[in-house]
C-alpha cells in the first residue's frame, strides 16, 4: 500500500486567501449519523456506500439533516506556456475555442449540468487568446497564460497570490448566494503537464508514472512529454518546505485557482467535490498547504488519465465513480451530484423502523 504524501499544516491565513482557518470536523456527529443511517428501513449497511455519502455530508455540513444547496461548478480556464514544447495534441488557440464553447452551451460539462440542475460558471483565469465580451464570462486574467516551466517558473509569487485570492474569492461570491455544494473543473491546453510535474514533485514520484497521453498525443508525443518534463523537473530545485513554491514553478493560474478555491469553501464548510487529474492535482497542492481542507472533498470520480489512480491512492481518496473519463471541465462533478443529493435525501426522508412502524431483525 503506498505511502499518503506528506501535508504542511500551514494555516489558511498564511495563504493571503482571505479565508478563515478551516476547522476540524466534529466527529461527536459521527455516531448520530451513523445512528440515524442505521435505524432506516433497510438491512445494516444495505445502501452500501451511499451510507458513508451521506454520513461524510452530514460532518461536513455539521447537521443530522444536511441538504444539497445550489450547486455550482466552476470552470477556470488558462494557458499554458510549456505548450511551446510540444507536449499536447491540440495547439494553444483550443482553449479560447473551448471556453467559447462553454459559454454557447454546446460542451460536455454543459450538457451534464444542465442534467443535473448544477450551476455552472466559466472564469477567465489566463488565457492567451482574447476571449469575446460575454455577459456569462467572469474575466479575471492573471496573465496571457503561464511562462513556460522548462525555462522559468510559471509564474511569480504574486501572480500566484493573486490565483489564489481570485479562486477564493469566486468560491466567497457563490457561498454568499446560497450554494453549500461547489465543484472545480478546468479548461487549459497543456494543464495535465502541470498536473504531472505537481504530483511528481509533490509526492516525489518519478515523473514517468505520473504522466498520461492528456488531449491524446501518440507514442512519440508521450515520450516527448515525458522527457520535457524530466528536464523541467531536473531544471528546478527542490522546495520541499514551501508548496507554494512548487505550485509557482509548475502550476497553471486555473490550478492556482482551483486551489484557492477549495480552500476557502472548506474554510465555509462547504462540501467540495473534486473532479479529475487537474483538480486533482490542485487539491494535492492545496492540501500541501492546509491538510484539513480533505476532510472537506467528495471525490467524484477515477479518470482514465495516467497518474490519477496513484494520486487518488496517495490522497487516500475513495471515488464514486470510475466510468473511464478524461475529459475533465468538472464533467465528473457534475456526474456525482444526483449521488449526492440522493444520500442526503435517504438521511432527511427515509423512514426509520420506529416512525415507519417496521419490525426491527430480532
Amino acid at each position: 500500500m503506498s505511502q499518503p504524501v506528506h501535508m504542511h499544516a500551514s494555516p489558511v491565513a498564511h495563504l493571503s486567501v482571505g479565508v478563515n482557518a478551516i476547522a476540524p470536523l466534529d466527529l461527536r456527529l459521527h455516531d448520530a449519523l451513523r445512528h440515524a443511517i442505521d435505524r432506516k428501513t433497510k438491512p445494516l449497511g444495505s445502501l452500501g456506500r451511499i451510507e458513508g455519502l451521506a454520513l461524510r455530508i452530514g460532518l461536513i455540513q455539521r447537521s443530522l439533516r444536511p441538504a444539497i444547496v445550489r450547486p455550482t461548478l466552476l470552470v477556470f480556464a488558462a494557458d499554458h506556456g510549456i505548450v511551446a514544447e510540444g507536449v499536447s495534441a491540440f495547439p494553444q488557440v483550443v482553449t479560447s475555442q473551448m471556453v467559447a464553447n462553454f459559454l454557447a452551451g454546446g460542451a460536455a460539462v454543459n450538457v451534464f449540468c444542465r442534467s443535473a440542475d448544477v450551476a455552472l460558471e466559466v472564469i477567465d483565469a489566463g488565457v492567451a487568446t482574447p476571449l469575446p465580451r460575454d455577459p456569462a464570462l467572469v474575466s479575471m486574467p492573471v496573465g496571457p497564460g503561464t511562462r513556460d516551466f522548462l525555462h522559468a517558473p510559471a509564474m511569480s509569487r504574486e501572480q500566484l497570490d493573486l490565483a489564489l485570492r481570485s479562486g477564493a474569492a469566486r468560491v466567497a461570491h457563490h457561498a454568499e448566494l446560497g450554494c453549500n455544494t461547489i465543484g472545480f473543473g478546468e479548461m487549459g491546453i497543456g494543464n495535465t503537464s502541470s498536473a504531472a510535474c505537481l504530483m511528481s514533485r509533490l509526492c516525489d514520484l518519478p515523473i514517468d508514472i505520473c504522466v498520461g497521453r492528456g488531449t491524446g498525443v501518440d507514442d512519440a508525443g508521450l515520450a516527448r512529454k515525458r522527457s520535457v518534463l524530466a528536464r523541467a523537473l531536473a531544471a528546478h530545485p527542490r522546495t520541499d518546505d514551501d508548496p507554494l513554491a512548487t505550485l509557482a514553478t509548475f502550476g497553471g493560474f486555473e490550478i492556482a485557482m482551483i486551489a484557492g478555491g477549495m480552500l476557502a469553501a472548506a474554510a465555509r464548510s462547504m462540501v467540495i467535490l473534486v473532479d479529475g487529474f487537474i483538480a486533482s492535482a490542485a487539491l494535492l497542492a492545496a492540501a500541501a498547504l492546509e491538510r484539513r481542507v480533505l476532510d472537506y472533498c467528495v471525490f467524484a470520480h477515477t479518470s482514465r488519465e495516467t497518474g490519477h489512480r496513484l494520486l487518488l491512492e496517495r490522497l487516500e481518496a475513495t471515488p464514486l465513480l470510475d466510468l473511464d473519463l478524461r475529459l475533465g471541465e468538472g464533467t465528473g462533478c457534475a456526474l456525482a451530484v444526483p449521488l449526492l443529493r440522493a444520500a442526503t435525501a435517504m438521511l432527511c426522508e427515509m423512514a426509520s423502523f420506529e416512525s415507519a412502524n417496521v419490525s426491527d431483525r430480532g
